[in-house]
């Protein structure tokens, strides 16, 4: 008799438990759907685009490099640069994106290539603004400052952030630092 009723006390659960208990997992369930979501604009903007900006900053800063230290007139606005035209390693320009120089800035799209402009008005279609200053902090010395930014990332939900993701490279340059020079050099010191 005992063992009857005490079968009969005990009793499953009852709806209102089992409807708690699901919403209680649906808000766990909901809380980790945003996962994806999340992985997938950290991917997309400090993985894709932040490699990007760097890639472009150095491309620019290689291109600069290459001019001869006292070089005021190549155009590396233009792929590869042009003899003249241009500004070549002359002091000047500016490393904020927000305030670029005629013949200091150029616009690529979103493949990296460069799109023709003209003075600091952005190009239809352009994905990646690169801005660089040249200064001379003491003689002998050039200091050059190469900065990209992307104009649109990606934000929570899909949306696109504007401007969200920069690169900067800082190089210094002395007279007669070419390859030639600095290889004659290291012959000498043998």
């Amino acid at each position: 008799m005992r063992m009857l009723n005490r079968l009969q006390s005990e009793r499953g659960t009852t709806l209102i438990e089992t409807v708690v208990a699901l919403a209680i997992l649906f808000v766990a369930l909901a809380g980790l759907m945003t996962a994806p979501l999340v992985a997938t604009n950290l991917t997309e903007n400090e993985g894709h685009l932040s490699a990007r900006t760097t890639e472009y900053a150095q491309d620019k800063m290689e291109q600069l490099l290459a001019l001869t230290y006292g070089d005021a007139q190549s155009d590396t606005r233009v792929f590869p640069a042009a003899t003249s035209g241009g500004t070549g390693l002359a002091v000047g320009g500016s490393s904020d994106p927000a305030s670029p120089v005629a013949l200091y800035v150029d616009y690529l799209d979103q493949s990296g290539n460069l799109l023709p402009s003209s003075g600091t008005t952005p190009p239809t279609g352009w994905f990646y603004k690169r801005v660089w200053q040249v200064t001379n902090p003491s003689s002998n010395l050039k200091q050059i400052t190469v900065t990209v930014i992307v104009a649109q990332s990606f934000g929570a939900h899909g949306c696109r952030n504007p401007h969200s993701r920069r690169s900067r490279l800082h190089r210094s340059r002395i007279p007669d630092e070419s390859s030639s020079h600095r290889r004659r050099n290291r012959l000498l010191a043998r």
